[in-house]
């Protein structure tokens, strides 16, 4: 009885498109819903820490004087609590997958000093 299943599988298997793909060359669309890596834009970043707070495996380090911002991509669980918290909404989970890596590092990222803004002054007597 077994055979009969098998053979209809393998019979099946011939008319569908493969289930791999050939990796260097093509490269597989990632699942739906896939959240995928922890991205930040250091132009929006504020260095307000609260991702770092929110982190609950302790990926994300923020050092205010130094002006970086560091995730270690290893001990991340994409779980996006930063995405949440985040005030700039600067932090965001690309749909893809990391890049793959021999060793492990963390990823550290300066953040630039923003100009503050110049208060506007009212003319006298108006």
């Amino acid at each position: 009885m077994s055979g009969f299943k098998l053979g209809k599988m393998t019979f099946g298997s011939l008319f569908k498109k493969p289930e791999t793909v050939l990796y260097p060359v093509q490269k597989k669309e990632p699942p739906r819903g896939l959240k995928g890596h922890v991205v930040v834009d250091v132009e929006t970043c504020i260095l307000c820490s609260l991702c770092q707070k929110r982190c609950p495996c302790g990926a994300i380090e923020v050092d205010k004087k130094a002006r970086t911002w560091s995730v270690d991509h290893f001990r991340c669980v994409q779980c996006a609590s930063c995405v949440y918290e985040c005030p700039k909404s600067s932090i965001t989970m690309e749909p893809t997958y990391a890049a793959v890596s021999r060793s492990k590092s963390v990823h550290t990222f300066n953040v630039p000093e923003h100009p503050k803004p110049v208060p506007k002054r009212e003319k006298d007597g108006q």
